[in-house]
């Protein structure tokens, strides 16, 4: 390799290293402006929500997810399905049908809206109840914020999720 030219490239990547990267290290299961499907492995559901917001990325956020594996209470797992999609666009609140529980989420973003449209995967257990659901305060306070739901113990699972979108400031919030 030509030395000048090495000389030249080192300033250079020194610059790109340096460069402050605010995003979180996690393992997201998007790229920005671009849809997703994540699944819980087979046996297990969502305990814990995780995003990153940025408004030059048309808005969007990066998602994690994790799972855990259901108590032997619950019973043998009987059925799973996709639930109603969710528009991209538009307040929503999203509960899985038939006392499930979601084991995944898959989204599209759209950027005419600015807003991303979402599908649970719902699992029901044999001997699921309905009972002990809450919707919880532990929502950003502002739209632009990082945003964490972690269940509080073993045990509890997300049943589903609830938007608010303006369409004149162009955002949703989410809680679930």
């Amino acid at each position: 390799m030509n030395s000048a030219l090495l000389l030249w490239a080192l300033p250079l990547l020194a610059t790109v290293l340096g460069q402050y990267n605010n995003i979180p290290d996690e393992p997201w299961v998007n790229t920005w402006r671009q849809g997703f499907n994540f699944q819980c492995p087979h046996g297990e559901a969502l305990v814990a929500i995780r995003s990153y917001f940025s408004s030059k990325e048309g808005s969007d956020r990066l998602w994690t997810f994790e799972c855990q594996p259901t108590p032997h209470g619950f019973g043998e797992l009987t059925e799973c399905w996709w639930d109603d999609i969710n528009r991209a666009g538009m307040e929503w609140t999203s509960t899985c049908s038939n006392n499930g529980i979601v084991a995944g989420v898959q989204s599209q973003y759209f950027s005419a809206v600015l807003d991303r449209e979402w599908q649970f995967y719902c699992c029901r257990y044999s001997r699921r109840c309905p009972y002990s659901c809450w919707k919880t305060p532990d929502i950003p306070q502002y739209y632009r914020e990082e945003g964490e739901l972690v269940v509080p113990s073993y045990g509890y699972f997300i049943r589903g999720a609830q938007t608010t979108f303006s369409g004149v400031l162009r955002r949703s919030e989410r809680a679930y």
